[in-house]
């Protein structure tokens, strides 16, 4: 049956921000046909949040919604963050807080190279302030999980861990459960840091699976990371890890050639970083025989479309 959470979260409190909410599009469930998995009997949906919103679309916009409404309920005007060179999730903050008026600040992993990638130039035309540091530090800045964790935070400053993971976020991902009303055997999704795979454990009734999709290579401290987040004693979900094709934000051939042809198939646009690599293991999976004849799988469309620029 569809899935219905115990706990309906409070309403968000600040109006530019439910301003934005009203302002989004829906996050439509896409079948996909394809004689492959007609001949597997396996049904395959796309959960489209890629279609919530240009820029904070996906679990960008679910991670940050109740942060937000927290920063703004304490008063905050500054909001500081971590991320890469192409980072979906600076990128939306930069965008919100251009869009609410807040002072932005994104410490970025690694030296400042020219020319900057069009990511980082659209941060600084939102108004980012940029602070780049060492990637030994980086390292370090990943073990302030709290929004005062910071040292030397002000106190009209707020901030957000990297990707904004934190037990704030898995209420905005757990909502997306909700939307879902179809019966479905798997909810699948790509894995960064593990909050969205956590938020979705969080959420699904017990019966159901989650399967994550590590993006990142020599990444098994995830399923402690994943851990660290959940409610309670969840026994239906697991990570794969075979499926990063030689790293964070690497491509090889035959992920191209199988996001290529995936696009082709079913007009819905992926990206190398997250979404392409889960539903290249998804069909691997498949065709494995991981999953029983007459399943239902729904995949998590994460958006973040925006990071394909680093491979025109």
């Amino acid at each position: 049956m569809p899935s219905t959470l115990n706990q309906v979260n409070p309403p968000l409190n600040h109006p530019k921000l439910i301003e934005l909410e009203h302002a989004l599009a829906q996050s439509v469930l896409t079948q996909i046909t394809d004689p492959f998995l007609d001949n597997h009997q396996i049904s395959l949906w796309i959960k489209r949040d890629d279609l919530l919103h240009p820029i904070i679309s996906g679990n960008k916009w679910r991670k940050l919604k109740y942060n937000l409404d927290h920063a703004l309920s304490l008063g905050a005007d500054t909001l500081i963050s971590m991320g890469g060179a192409y980072s979906n999730h600076l990128h939306a903050l930069a965008y919100i807080g251009k869009t609410l008026n807040l002072k932005t600040i994104g410490i970025i992993r690694g030296e400042r190279t020219e020319p900057l990638t069009p990511t980082l130039l659209e941060l600084e035309s939102w108004g980012m302030e940029l602070r780049y540091i060492s990637r030994s530090e980086y390292r370090h800045y990943r073990d302030y999980n709290h929004w005062q964790d910071l040292p030397g935070l002000k106190p009209n400053e707020y901030w957000l861990p990297e990707g904004g993971a934190n037990t704030l976020a898995l209420k905005g991902i757990a909502e997306l459960v909700n939307e879902i009303d179809i019966e479905y055997d798997n909810l699948c999704v790509a894995c960064g840091t593990g909050a969205t795979l956590a938020g979705l454990i969080n959420a699904v009734p017990k019966q159901q699976s989650v399967l994550g999709f590590a993006a990142l290579k020599n990444a098994s401290f995830l399923t402690s990371d994943v851990q660290s987040l959940l409610s309670g004693e969840f026994h239906h979900w697991e990570i794969f890890h075979d499926y990063h094709f030689g790293g964070f934000a690497k491509l090889k051939p035959e992920l191209a050639l199988f996001m290529s042809e995936f696009e082709q198939k079913t007009s819905i646009p992926l990206e190398t970083v997250y979404t392409g690599k889960m539903l290249y293991g998804i069909y691997d999976l498949i065709a494995k025989g991981h999953f029983g004849q007459g399943e239902r799988i729904i995949a998590l469309h994460t958006g973040g479309l925006q990071g394909k620029r680093g491979y025109a």
